[in-house]
């Protein structure tokens, strides 16, 4: 149920844009209030100009930003001088009423005002609100709506027909407010809700007013009701639900990423297995969007895989999944064909929501944020069907309808505001020992050109304070963190499936976990030898292995990256055992290569040497083991390995990490079974 989020806060603020930030994030805090992106905001206040006179303004959602996080420069100020002569107009296309909007800036810095900043200049109140809320939207969704509406508000309401936003439906909702002076609300057919007041506090309290109204309706409506016509299905029990979602997604991740990776997430929610194991989920879920605002994100239609989980095995949904992502992408082609238009560009063909009953939802998306917008979404779709279909019947748009905000380039337009793609984007990286000096610069240098990162490592607490930081700075959801010890297939596997519920799959493998020794051969113990082939060879056999696995189900492709040495090629002094691991190592690499390249997964090395700073390694027993045999002191290490250097200088984590990244991006797509030193010119290591 929707709650009064309004406090003291609100009374401390500034008038005017302060005042309107502070409404707009409480309205946007509560998604069953105000989509993701969606709904905006206005109010009208006077500024001093550059003369120095007094003007009114009216301060408005600007495009492409998100209620509930928007601040004072994601809001247009606009001449209402400028803006008030537009009512006595007929009709104006999008292109003129863009174009127009421009001029009307108060500061051409400001963004692009909101698709529906005609509709609050056009209302004669000084605060205006439009959202989304499921319960109206409910009642707009049901073909006996307007009926439903006059039942809770009697005469307080106006009813608009359905209409694309725009100056048309601006002008329609002005018109139908300015005929009933008792109307405290407008309801959109198949879109929202429009209300005002004279102080901000009265508009936000007018708002969840109104939605509390509806809500209380429909719950008493729904007393006694078998929501979506009762179960069919029997949920599947959690634990079982993450083993077959960790077989399923990479399998789907795959067959939506043939043209652009996609980033897949999942949801079990008990509200989306109430729906999806309902006998009226699939019928509903065809019906089409809940909202205007969903469309974009995700598309007019879910794919509703008819699998039964009490009776049918994996094997079988894995092709239900194949067969009906292949039939998706063929219905939207077609779709697009019909309705296009010159110019009209299709996006890609594959679903950004899918239900399977027993399981619950797969989103998709260019990002784990992306994805778990269209997640947001389409509970917002279950809620309006769950009420619509309380009330009456749940309608939608059509698909001409559909398409035409679909690819809306007004729509479009809020799409192009993010920021480019990068080399990493949609893809996810795996590193082993991402906690250490050269795992944690390779997991920054990822991200920083738009990678996810798990940051898997045996120091959880490492792992989790990276992922903690990556996300701080680069958004939500960017890094997970996962405990593994390399040596231990069972933690191996347990963190690629965690990897694979997060994300979706992998892309990228880094295998760095790493630990040295050294000691004189004949005093080498087999205890030392054996925990350096269990790290160094057998550890990454196991991490290989498995994300070899995944790939191959993925068959999208995939980077491998072993971090080598310059041990791998150089028989180094006291360290037999570490030498020997290492070249096995870099051998390993390059037989995975060899049978990599028929599923395009490419596997290179990269060799390192002395990686003295942030390195765990060198803060272990092996910097005095190495600098007793160099015959120096430990503080003396860092300066005899720059020495014996062709180019003079030091090897950073930093280096090995630019190094990965170069092997694992797009310029080096036709390298596999590579070797690169990174040492500074070691003559002794020069490969051969």
């Amino acid at each position: 149920m929707v709650k009064n989020r309004w406090s003291d806060e609100g009374t401390k603020v500034e008038s005017g844009l302060g005042e309107l930030v502070y409404r707009s994030n409480i309205l946007g805090q509560d998604r069953s209030v105000a989509n993701w992106g969606g709904g905006n905001t206005s109010t009208k206040t006077t500024v001093t100009d550059f003369r120095g006179n007094e003007i009114e303004v009216m301060w408005v959602k600007g495009s492409g930003s998100d209620l509930a996080t928007m601040k004072d420069k994601n809001f247009t100020g606009l001449k209402m001088e400028d803006i008030k002569p537009l009512i006595e107009k007929d009709d104006m296309t999008d292109e003129e009423m863009v174009d127009y909007l421009a001029h009307c800036m108060i500061d051409a810095k400001h963004p692009r005002s909101s698709i529906e900043t005609l509709l609050h200049a056009f209302l004669p109140y000084k605060h205006v609100d439009h959202t989304h809320p499921d319960a109206i939207i409910s009642i707009a969704c049901a073909d006996n709506g307007k009926e439903i509406a006059k039942e809770i508000y009697g005469d307080r309401f106006v009813w608009v027909p359905y209409i694309r936003p725009g100056f048309k439906l601006s002008k329609m909702i002005a018109e139908g407010v300015q005929s009933n002076p008792k109307a405290e609300l407008v309801i959109m057919e198949k879109h929202g809700l429009v209300t005002w007041g004279e102080t901000s506090k009265e508009s936000y309290n007018k708002t969840i007013s109104i939605i509390q109204e509806a809500e209380d309706y429909i719950e008493n409506k729904a007393e006694g009701k078998d929501l979506f016509g009762g179960s069919k299905y029997k949920s599947l029990e959690a634990t079982e639900r993450k083993e077959i979602l960790s077989q399923v997604l990479s399998i789907v991740r795959g067959q939506v990423s043939d043209e652009k990776k996609m980033i897949v997430t999942y949801d079990d929610s008990e509200n989306i297995l109430s729906f999806v194991n309902s006998r009226e989920a699939k019928e509903l879920s065809q019906i089409g969007a809940a909202c205007p605002d969903h469309l974009v994100h995700t598309k007019r239609t879910p794919l509703f895989i008819e699998w039964d989980p009490n009776s049918e095995d994996v094997g079988h949904l894995i092709e239900l999944v194949k067969s009906g992502i292949a039939s998706f992408k063929d219905e939207y082609i077609a779709y697009f064909n019909r309705n296009k238009s010159d110019g009209d560009e299709i996006v890609e063909a594959v679903p950004r929501v899918i239900l399977i009953p027993g399981l619950g939802m797969l989103n998709t998306g260019k990002s784990w944020s992306a994805a778990k917008v269209s997640e947001s979404l389409y509970h917002r779709a279950v809620s309006v069907m769950k009420g619509s279909t309380t009330l009456g019947n749940f309608v939608s748009l059509n698909e001409e309808e559909s398409f035409a905000i679909e690819y809306w380039p007004l729509e479009l337009y809020k799409l192009s505001l993010a920021p480019p793609e990068a080399e990493f984007s949609r893809q996810i990286a795996f590193v082993t020992g991402g906690a250490g000096g050269i795992g944690s610069a390779t997991c920054y240098r990822l991200v920083s050109e738009g990678a996810h990162v798990v940051v898997a490592d045996i120091n959880l607490e490492g792992a989790e304070q990276l992922a903690l930081e990556i996300n701080e700075r680069f958004g939500e959801g960017r890094a997970l963190a996962v405990k593994m010890d390399v040596t231990k297939e069972e933690e191996v596997i347990a963190a690629i499936q965690a990897s694979v519920l997060t994300y979706g799959g992998l892309d990228i493998i880094v295998n760095n976990a790493g630990l040295a020794s050294s000691s004189p051969f004949e005093e080498t113990t087999l205890e030392k030898w054996n925990l350096n082939m269990n790290v160094l060879v057998t550890g990454y056999f196991l991490v290989a292995r498995e994300a070899f696995k995944l790939m191959k189900d993925q068959a999208i492709g995939g980077s491998m990256v072993f971090v080598g040495s310059k041990n791998s090629i150089y028989a180094g002094k006291n360290a037999a055992a570490y030498s020997t691991a290492k070249a096995a190592e870099v051998h390993l690499a390059r037989t995975i290569a060899a049978d990599g390249g028929q599923y395009g997964i490419r596997v290179n090395s990269v060799l390192p040497d002395a990686v003295i700073r942030g390195s765990k390694i060198w803060d272990s027993e092996w910097k005095e083991e190495r600098a007793s045999s160099y015959g120096i002191g430990a503080n003396d290490l860092e300066e005899h390995y720059r020495k014996r250097t062709i180019l003079n200088v030091n090897i950073l984590p930093q280096d090995i990490a630019e190094s990965i990244a170069f092997l694992s991006s797009s310029k080096a797509a036709k390298t596999t079974g590579c070797m690169v030193t990174v040492d500074g010119g070691v003559a002794a290591a020069f490969t051969r």
